[in-house]
């Protein structure tokens, strides 16, 4: 995957970067921005990244700084797995020896 070139430096918009000073304002801010990078001095923040319906609460620790905010704000809906949904078919237990069968019953 490319990178962004060292000498540009990381991108931040513009708005969070008037923000990083006034952290007090940063901690219930609303960030579209999924785009910019985390910088150091929004370690231990907590703020809420747009997921493209609502926003989603994300904690800012070092272990996140370098990345982009909208790789902690999934943008797809979990869905449970298909063993809990239903009783389906239980109780049916198919060979593949009978589906044969029935076919060439009605080959004949």
């Amino acid at each position: 995957m490319p990178r962004r070139s060292i000498w540009k430096g990381s991108f931040v918009d513009a708005f969070l970067l008037r923000m990083k000073n006034q952290r007090e304002i940063l901690l219930s801010r609303k960030i579209w921005s999924r785009r910019s990078s985390i910088s150091p001095e929004f370690v231990d923040c907590s703020v809420r990244i747009y997921n493209g319906k609502t926003p989603a609460r994300c904690k800012i620790t070092e272990g996140k700084v370098g990345h982009k905010f909208g790789e902690f704000a999934s943008t797809r809906k979990r869905r449970p797995s298909r063993t809990n949904i239903g009783p389906g078919r239980k109780g049916k237990k198919f060979s593949l020896s009978a589906i044969w069968h029935e076919k060439e019953i009605r080959f004949r």
